[in-house]
């Protein structure tokens, strides 16, 4: 039956996943609901709020606040609250009120601005897509915004410390003196890093560790760095997608500032145990750019092209699969429960990486079943 859930619960929607890419960025952030969207996200949707907090707002709306169009009110009510708060910016982040009200983001955007003389986001997600296509509105409104304010960029000229080419951190086959002050050393972009998609609150802490021994500086987007690091995007030598939702940013940056990006997530080693993969038929179910590191990883320990499937609940993009050069047919969508369950039974692997929570949802299956904990699956993290 269409939509009918047995063992999944109902996934983050897209205010969740605009709320996770701003949440460490310093600003107020404003959910334009009743307080019920609020309440999701802070009490399941955002894993940070029980160890860091954030000045997340709702904005509070009455029945008739919705009906007669009252954003003076908001904006009386969000002025306020700047005036209280030490807060960089403010973002307005829709919900399914104002998108079956019809409000006009621009022009409240522009009282806001005026009122509060704070820069103003707004965020126009509706509650009826999922987190991540609300990340990828928000890294767009985000970068939009704020990269390269302040700093003295031509568009193109990428080469102010050193070439992504000749910065990978080892040159004619030695280390480079990882003693470089960190400021000093060139900045690597990581876009995508929400706990909806890494399942790892200390994902960003082993990033900055795996490019500092290489004498870089990973910059992790939303997630261990904040608007500072935003507003320098022009300076980085290149950026990493670690997302799919990240892909229109990363692409934004390349034709604003010509910095190039590559698809991957440096930590897919530590998500593949030690077995041996050679000749197994392997289903790895993730999001996209996870999943496809997870099957480069596989693939580079075996050394050969094996018979892999991976397979995602949300975002997948084209450009990602020709990126990779993967095969349309060896990357597919899941969309009920039903799709996943019926091809497991159907294609008889031997091994499969998923979540936790999925293992229930196959009780016939004899293969190997690999713990790949996605958060915006389970709201589990990995431990």
């Amino acid at each position: 039956m269409k939509g009918l859930r047995k063992y999944l619960t109902p996934f983050a929607p897209d205010q969740s996943g605009a709320v996770s890419v701003l949440y460490e960025l310093g600003g107020m952030l404003v959910i334009c609901d009743a307080g019920g969207c609020t309440g999701n996200v802070c009490g399941f949707d955002e894993p940070r709020w029980f160890e860091t907090r954030s000045a997340v707002f709702s904005a509070g709306l009455r029945d008739m606040d919705a009906i007669f169009g009252r954003d003076d009110r908001l904006v009386a009510k969000l002025a306020d609250a700047a005036e209280k708060l030490d807060v960089t910016f403010a973002a307005v982040i829709g919900t399914p009120v104002p998108a079956v009200i019809g409000t006009d983001y621009r022009a409240l955007e522009r009282m806001l601005a005026k009122k509060t003389e704070l820069p103003v986001l707004t965020v126009n997600t509706d509650g009826m897509e999922l987190y991540d296509r609300g990340e990828e509105k928000a890294y767009l409104v985000l970068f939009g915004r704020f990269a390269g304010e302040n700093v003295d960029v031509e568009p193109g000229n990428i080469e102010k410390t050193q070439t992504a080419e000749s910065c990978d951190g080892k040159r004619n086959g030695k280390n480079e003196d990882v003693s470089v002050d960190i400021e000093d050393r060139p900045r690597v972009g990581i876009i995508g890093m929400t706990p909806q998609d890494v399942s790892d609150l200390k994902a960003a802490e082993k990033i900055q560790k795996l490019y500092a021994d290489q004498g870089l500086r990973a910059v992790c987007y939303g997630m261990g760095d904040g608007l500072k690091e935003v507003k320098k995007a022009s300076l980085t030598v290149k950026n990493v997608v670690v997302s799919p939702a990240a892909l229109k940013a990363a692409q934004y940056l390349q034709k604003k500032f010509g910095t190039p990006y590559e698809i991957a997530y440096p930590l897919a080693p530590e998500l593949v145990p030690e077995m041996d993969y050679r000749g197994k038929k392997i289903l790895i179910v993730q999001q996209q750019v996870i999943a496809n590191a997870v099957r480069k990883e596989i693939e580079k320990r075996t050394g050969e092209k094996e018979a892999i499937t991976t397979a995602t609940w949300f975002m997948r993009k084209e450009e990602i699969l020709t990126d990779l050069n993967v095969d349309a047919a060896d990357d597919i969508s899941l969309k009920e429960e039903d799709d996943f369950i019926s091809l497991v039974e159907k294609e008889g692997y031997d091994v499969i990486f998923a979540d936790p929570c999925m293992e229930r949802m196959i009780p016939g299956f004899e293969g190997v079943f690999i713990p790949l904990t996605h958060f915006a699956v389970s709201g589990k993290l990995n431990v």
